[in-house]
């Protein structure tokens, strides 16, 4: 197959449009990374702790804090906000496009960070997170919605998981930052991270007024004249080339196809074939958070601190460089591996190293100083597992699962399953790892739970995740409706074309997409079918 990914021979124009088109559009995950990664050190810089203290004293160094419970509430309560955002991103993405959904997204993100911003004490910090995080939600769920209805199906795997390349980008970004400020004695400690945010957003911003609307959306919106300018720009070929008519006529008659069997709602979601593909998607995501990443991007600083590990920033610091580099291999596998092998790699690769951590951690004694090194080594170890695997997998598997009818709704839906489990993870942690009363006191023994996750992460992938690598996003539907089972998608050749099962089943409405695919063969045969002149049979 080569060492580069290219262009299959024969393809007509220019995939770089795309390609760039979804690149730049990856970089709201900036935002995403950037704004989750930032509070782990805010928490841990003494002058925010001074200001935002209500009287209780931190035990390690006897300075003014915040208690777990209100650790927990300003932590969690941007995923709160992440998850009501997922939510609306499907209506405003199906009723302004999009495009304009980006827009609205970057409005309600600037506003929850002018609140975190001016904020001096905690109620006004914590709303402003909340509406940070409802801007961030609707990012996530539309930005891999925007990727997968504009990338060729070649590339489309390295496009999408650009995103999360770009969310562990936001993530170091994060960690320079707060590592750069958090000796300062004034606001700006925590002023200047939290303000940096609107760098990203204007970029982001600015660039959506040049983008183009996605050609599925447009011939969701009956506008099939726009949707082929649309495909024009992105392929780069003239609205009479052959191959973007192709192109753009099975997509209306994928389109239209899925319209004869009914109109989606949300109840639609969740019954036969697309209440598996949802159950999959949503679950994909829950595990991609239970696998403990965030554990080490929210809690990191504190917890090296807590356990004698000096240099807790630049430890940070250390793991947020390894998941950015670590996310570059991944981005070129996901299309040379697939996307079960590659999160099946993974999902091994991080329950081993969460159990040696989790047994060093147990046995010998975070104070000691080569448990110390053997915890920062495999936690290293395993941040690599999960960038080049379940980072960028589990938001291009999602992605491109969906017709385009349930699209938005479902991948709305798996999303905000994502930040459901960020919110209990962020919730839960500091009741989990700290001591005290009512606090379960595990502190490295955590590393158990996550990777009895991951150990199930195994099972689940090799149970319930198709490889869809190589399929356009209309071929998906016809793997599903064929294939019984996961583990026996890799492979897979599709076979049917849209606009011939349009043309076959004429207005029969409710006709499943194997009994059309019959219909056409059958029709095919006939029209071969001819007589001789003496009246014998022959096919032509």
């Amino acid at each position: 197959m080569g060492l580069m990914i290219k262009k299959p021979e024969g393809t007509a124009g220019s995939a770089m449009p795309a390609i760039f088109v979804g690149l730049f559009v990856a970089f709201g995950g900036v935002l995403f990374g950037y704004d989750t990664g930032t509070i782990g050190g805010i928490l841990g810089m003494e002058h925010w702790r001074r200001v935002f203290s209500t009287g209780y004293t931190n035990k390690t160094d006897g300075l003014p804090d915040v208690d777990a419970a209100q650790t927990s509430l300003i932590v969690s309560i941007l995923s709160a906000g992440t998850f009501f955002g997922a939510l609306v991103a499907a209506p405003v993405a199906d009723t302004i496009g999009r495009r304009l959904g980006l827009v609205a997204c970057n409005v309600v993100f600037c506003v929850g960070v002018i609140l975190q911003t001016i904020a001096t004490a905690i109620p006004l910090f914590v709303a402003g997170r909340f509406f940070a995080g409802f801007g961030v939600g609707m990012i996530s769920a539309t930005i891999p919605l925007y990727q997968s209805e504009t990338s060729p199906k070649w590339i489309r795997g390295v496009v999408v998981g650009a995103y999360q390349f770009a969310i562990t980008i936001g993530l170091l970004l994060a960690a320079i930052v707060d590592n750069a400020t958090k000796d300062r004695m004034d606001s700006g400690s925590y002023r200047i991270p939290i303000a940096v945010q609107f760098a990203w957003a204007i970029i982001l911003f600015a660039g959506c007024i040049f983008l183009p609307e996605t050609p599925r959306f447009r011939i969701k919106q009956g506008r099939p004249e726009e949707a082929a300018k649309s495909l024009s720009r992105l392929r780069r070929l003239n609205v009479e080339h052959p191959a973007l008519l192709e192109e753009l006529a099975e997509i209306t008659a994928n389109h239209e196809y899925e319209l004869s069997l009914g109109k989606a709602t949300y109840l639609d979601c969740f019954k036969g074939n697309l209440g598996k593909r949802l159950f999959t998607g949503c679950a994909l995501q829950a595990l991609q958070q239970l696998t403990g990443v965030n554990f080490i991007f929210y809690y990191g600083t504190s917890f090296f601190k807590n356990t004698g590990i000096g240099n807790a920033f630049i430890i940070t610091m250390i793991t947020s460089a390894i998941n950015v580099t670590s996310t570059l291999p991944g981005l070129y596998l996901v299309e040379k591996w697939g996307r079960r092998n590659l999160l099946l790699f993974g999902a091994i690769g991080m329950a081993v190293c969460q159990f040696i951590v989790a047994i060093v951690g147990t046995v010998i004694g975070v104070q000691n100083l080569a448990a110390q090194n053997a915890l920062i080594a495999f936690v290293c170890i395993y941040i690599f597992f999960f960038a080049c695997s379940w980072g960028p997998v589990a938001w291009v598997v999602t992605g491109e699962i969906f017709p385009l009818k349930v699209r938005a709704k479902a991948l709305s839906m798996t999303t905000a399953s994502n930040w459901l489990l960020n919110f209990a993870i962020g919730y839960a942690t500091p009741y989990l790892v700290d001591s005290g009363p009512g606090r379960a006191n595990l502190g490295a023994k955590v590393f158990f739970i996550w990777g009895g996750c991951c150990f199930v992460c195994i099972f689940f992938v090799w149970a319930l995740i198709y490889e869809t690598k190589g399929l356009a996003l209309e071929q998906v539907d016809e793997l599903y409706a064929k294939v019984g089972h996961a583990w026996q998608s890799p492979g897979f050749v599709p076979s049917v074309s849209f606009q011939e099962v349009q043309h076959s089943h004429g207005n029969q409405r409710h006709m499943s997409l194997v009994e059309a695919e019959h219909e056409a063969r059958k029709r095919s045969v006939i029209e071969m079918e001819g007589e001789g002149p003496m009246g014998e049979k022959y096919v032509r």
